[in-house]
């Protein structure tokens, strides 16, 4: 007999802090209808819809789309490509810079919005990742800031066709700091920030820019539900209900603390579940945005100051629980300072890395 208790689903892990999309590799009528109508995205494959059978079937899921009540710009659009770098005159044939040319027109003509490349030496994919991404967002960048270049493109309220919307001005908000601190122990001068370039009230950004601004927040959220678990798990010990051994354990697996508090971790997340193949193992987030905007390094410096300030907190409170383990004096009312200090220190950094980082991460990407 299988038994579905709370402990079971609580087993699972905990649930994701970004929607959770579908998407659907069609090619017939039938699911070209069903990926318009209900999906979150379209994922084709280069081997069987070659770039030339696009923009019909492209057609259908926005017909579809538009029927049900949809606008075609809801519909991600995605593209598995599969190429060979050399001096060929096909598609994704011939050096990085010719790539780059071929995938911005595409994404321009076809709304693509992400490419997920199939390769087995890695140094196509540092080529790709290094080479021709970049490229490719600068040319279409180019593009669109100059739509005139592209006459050829339909626009439909107020949007481009295929899944390519219009930009707009900046709409992602940082969560906000509500100054309310547990401890009266300050771990750093909150009143000695830096701050960045003042952000730019005329600058447009598409979704997928927005997109990854909106990501940091995402991450943070997921960050600050860690953090009150934390403190649960500590009420938990004080009360007698949870052994702190178990805590401790449970503490370390955590995503808080195996991140090493390095952004590019995250980043590199995100880009697996973006495009599997698409990894940025040995590059990170702040060196790529001091790279792009000089105005930011004071910033950058001061987040990885804090970055190991909060190692330290973690280590802290790993060295009260091992206290409280082996029952020392007060083990429990350090463990409760410490997770204090955490949270206040938590909440800020969060706020503030939100408050620089976002908007220039729309700006500049992740990498």
């Amino acid at each position: 007999m299988v038994s579905t208790t709370a402990s079971t689903v609580h087993g699972r892990g905990p649930p994701p802090t970004h929607a959770v999309e579908i998407w659907l590799g069609a090619y017939k009528p039938r699911m070209l209808a069903l990926t318009g109508t209900k999906a979150d995205g379209w994922l084709p494959s280069m081997g069987y819809a070659p770039v030339e059978a696009l923009p019909p079937l492209n057609a259908t899921i926005d017909g579809a789309a538009e029927a049900a009540g949809r606008h075609p710009s809801e519909i991600r659009r995605l593209y598995n490509l599969n190429g060979r770098f050399g001096r060929g005159p096909g598609m994704l044939e011939g050096a990085p810079a010719e790539w780059a040319k071929q995938l911005a027109e595409l994404t321009l003509s076809q709304g693509i919005s992400t490419y997920i490349l199939a390769v087995d030496a890695p140094d196509d994919l540092r080529r790709f990742a290094t080479e021709v991404a970049p490229a490719v967002r600068e040319l279409v960048d180019q593009a669109r800031e100059t739509p005139e270049s592209h006459p050829e493109r339909e626009r439909e309220h107020g949007a481009v066709r295929l899944g390519a919307p219009a930009a707009s001005p900046f709409a992602v908000v940082p969560t906000p700091d509500d100054g309310a601190r547990l401890s009266e122990e300050a771990v750093w001068d909150e009143g000695g920030w830096p701050t960045g370039p003042v952000s730019d009230p005329e600058r447009r950004y598409t979704a997928d820019q927005q997109a990854a601004g909106q990501h940091l927040v995402d991450i943070h959220d997921g960050l600050r539900v860690e953090i009150a678990r934390i403190r649960d798990l500590i009420d938990q010990v004080a009360r007698g209900t949870v052994d702190p051994a178990r805590v401790q354990t449970l503490i370390n697996r955590m995503t808080i603390r195996q991140n090493n508090w390095t952004l590019g971790v995250y980043c590199q997340s995100y880009c697996r579940a973006v495009s599997g193949h698409h990894t940025l193992e040995d590059r990170s987030v702040f060196p790529h945005l001091a790279q792009r905007d000089a105005r930011l390094e004071p910033v950058l410096r001061r987040l990885e100051d804090e970055h190991e300030v909060i190692a330290e907190l973690l280590d802290w409170i790993d060295d009260a629980l091992t206290a409280l383990v082996a029952a020392e004096p007060d083990a429990t009312t350090r463990l409760r300072a410490s997770v204090d200090v955490l949270t206040d220190a938590m909440l800020s950094h969060l706020s503030y890395e939100e408050r620089e980082l976002v908007e220039p991460l729309a700006t500049y990407g992740y990498a």
